[in-house]
């Protein structure tokens, strides 16, 4: 558990102010006074849980900190990102320390920062490494990048999901949506919002609720797509519910929690869906072929039929939704 690192690193006695980039909504950060932390949380699921559990949230930091703690997502230039934004929030003689698995690459990331501004001290626990930055202040400044460019008319950052070019999966159920679409649909999972404008695109629709959970990749949406037809929704997707159903879900739901493949995911945004639609809605979804989700679909549906894809994607449609209790 990280718990063990930042607990070699940081003394629950210390005074200060505290940002904490990045952070698990269930992890432990009883080494942090949350009247005295700030958490910068992007994904809706953990910072709605630090709130809950008395922490300051937000998705963007103001002001200086006296210390400044950095997790590392996979990602190499959404690491270099959040590195430079904490570097940018770290008062004067401040204390910068960057956290992360080795399978995500803390160890190169350690090693390029050595290069750049110093490495003054380093903790390997829990098949990770936590490390302090000499001078915070030689971070490159762009790091913090400028926006992607994926597809005409749509921007991104890195670390989003699919961010230089619109997902292969998305690009093979755009194609298979019905010329003319229903009325009122949810994107679940909409991401930075191309497969939403695929749908928008399409006639019939009315009313396109995009949900995600991601609040820069939610942002990016909003600013990718200029219709007033769109309503923009930060949320688990996983437990999203609107006052009255809808007569179409249209979803490319992950599959991976962190480096792990994790079916579960796919299946809760199944069961998320079942509860959106009317009885006679439709759900057109796809999949990364191995996947298992036909059983999943025919808990929740009473029709379910795969209408498409290739040697790595399935299409697959589902109607006649059944009322149940969520697991």
């Amino acid at each position: 558990m990280r718990f063990a690192r930042l607990a070699l690193a940081f003394d629950p006695d210390a005074s200060g102010q505290t940002l904490i980039i990045g952070a698990d909504g269930a992890e432990d950060l009883s080494l942090f006074d949350p009247e005295r932390t700030l958490v910068v949380e992007s994904l809706a699921h953990n910072h709605h849980a630090l709130a809950q559990r008395g922490f300051r949230v937000a998705t963007a930091p103001e002001g200086a900190f006296d210390t400044v703690l950095v997790t590392l997502p996979r990602a190499r230039d959404a690491a270099r990102a959040r590195i430079a934004l904490g570097a940018a929030h770290l008062a004067p003689e401040g204390a910068m320390w960057l956290d992360g698995q080795k399978t995500d690459g803390i160890e190169s990331i350690i090693k390029e920062i050595r290069t750049l501004a110093g490495i003054a001290e380093v903790h390997s626990k829990a098949h990770g490494k936590i490390a302090r930055v000499s001078d915070p202040t030689a971070i490159p400044s762009d790091w913090l990048q400028d926006s992607l460019s994926p597809a005409p008319g749509f921007i991104t950052r890195a670390g989003m999901f699919s961010a230089t070019e619109p997902d292969p999966g998305s690009q093979l159920l755009a194609a298979a949506l019905p010329e003319r679409m229903p009325t009122r649909v949810v994107d679940l999972g909409a991401g930075w919002g191309w497969l939403s404008a695929q749908i928008l695109a399409r006639p019939g629709v009315q009313m396109l609720h995009l949900v995600e959970a991601d609040h820069a990749a939610l942002e990016a949406a909003r600013m990718n797509i200029k219709d007033v037809r769109a309503q923009f929704h930060w949320a688990d997707a996983r437990s999203f519910r609107l006052p009255d159903p809808v007569n179409a879900v249209v979803m490319n739901p992950p599959f991976h929690s962190g480096r792990d493949a994790d079916p579960g995911l796919g299946a809760a945004f199944i069961r998320a869906a079942a509860g959106l639609l009317t009885g006679a809605g439709r759900l057109w979804m796809v999949a990364n072929r191995h996947l298992p989700y036909e059983a999943e679909l025919s808990s929740y549906f009473g029709e379910v039929s795969e209408i498409g894809g290739d040697n790595r994607f399935k299409l697959l449609m589902a109607t006649g939704a059944r009322s149940r209790k969520p697991r």
